[in-house]
């Protein structure tokens, strides 16, 4: 087949630091290459890829400090609508920019898929109504508890990554880990109350934007100290490295999560996961097997004093098994074919 893939263009794909949709773009991509699928990928210019790259600007917009809010920027817009321009040349598109997206996939010829990679808000819902021509593949089955009698869905397909090279410690340094975003939806004051309360180090790897600045100083900021580490955004080695030998990984969401790709990536690690059971948590974390999923900061605080009970190497497997790149683009592969032959009837 031939397979457009058009990946949002703020972080490069893969992205050096942040950036969950590139990174599964990326995986995707390039298992799509491997299965023999002539594979175009619209990202920017600075992207890493084994299928013909098309960009429309040099770099990652975050990188060049060019704003994006809600991702309509002049560059985001054209890199949609230069895909879409080229639609005679794709049996399928694979859209990745969500919502913003929508007015220009709703009209195409080809067929379209589009993950859902973020939630289903009171704003975007109406436009997923009414905008109804691409195919809608959610990333787990709890996200479509919010979006349900959507047109055009065409089911699940797991998040994946090839992370086979992570690497792994039967061993863990006694701290507990956060990695993500400082922001209220994260939650990250709450695994700082459970590391205070354990009296154990939490080593907070995070990225912190600006409009996010007043949850940092009233939250955060003030209980930084020896303890309670932030060492700012890092990149994927230095992350992996901290995931392969932390005690455990805590995810105390405080929303719908769709999916949480940094759960997958520290079980990959052998490192266990402790996180609210909200979204899909309970799709991803295999409880009391790869950790466990809890309700509140008290449960949370037990799972952490009896993490040691999880094997390390099996948490592994479980994400190797499970949540691996191949098994994903197949997922794809199967959607792709599928909404070709409906385009067609």
């Amino acid at each position: 087949m031939k397979i457009a893939q058009i990946a949002p263009i703020v972080e490069r794909v893969p992205p050096k630091k942040y950036g969950g949709t590139e990174r599964v773009v990326y995986a995707l991509t390039e298992d799509l290459v491997r299965l023999g699928h002539d594979v175009t990928l619209f990202a920017s210019g600075d992207s890493i890829t084994s299928a013909k790259l098309i960009s429309v600007y040099p770099r990652a917009l975050r990188e060049a400090r060019l704003k994006d809010i809600y991702g309509l920027n002049t560059w985001t817009l054209l890199n949609i609508g230069l895909a879409y321009k080229m639609q005679d040349q794709f049996d399928v598109i694979h859209d990745h920019t969500g919502h913003i997206g929508l007015p220009t996939a709703n009209i195409c010829r080809k067929p379209v898929v589009m993950t859902l990679h973020g939630p289903f808000t009171v704003d975007n819902k109406p436009l997923f109504k009414e905008l109804n021509n691409p195919h809608l593949v959610s990333i787990s089955k709890s996200q479509m508890v919010s979006g349900l009698n959507l047109p055009n869905y065409a089911g699940t397909v797991y998040n994946g990554l090839a992370m086979e090279d992570y690497p792994f410690s039967d061993k863990d340094e006694g701290y507990l880990l956060f990695v993500g975003r400082i922001s209220m939806e994260k939650g990250v004051h709450f695994a700082i109350e459970v590391a205070q309360y354990l009296n154990l180090p939490l080593t907070i790897a995070a990225k912190l934007e600006s409009i996010d600045m007043p949850y940092f100083q009233e939250y955060v900021g003030p209980r930084l100290s020896d303890q309670i580490k932030w060492v700012g955004e890092v990149e994927e080695e230095e992350r992996n490295k901290l995931m392969s030998k932390a005690l455990c990984f805590l995810h105390p969401i405080t929303w719908r999560e769709p999916f949480g790709l940094t759960m997958i990536e520290a079980m990959a690690c052998g490192c266990p996961v402790v996180a609210f059971n909200k979204g899909s948590i309970p799709e991803i974390i295999k409880d009391g097997e790869t950790g466990y999923v809890v309700n509140d900061v008290d449960e949370m605080i037990e799972a952490v004093k009896k993490i040691k009970s999880i094997s390390r190497a099996k948490t592994r497997d479980y994400a190797l098994k499970n949540f691996n790149s191949k098994i994903m683009a197949k997922g794809y592969e199967r959607v792709y074919k599928e909404v070709i032959v409906h385009k067609k009837g």
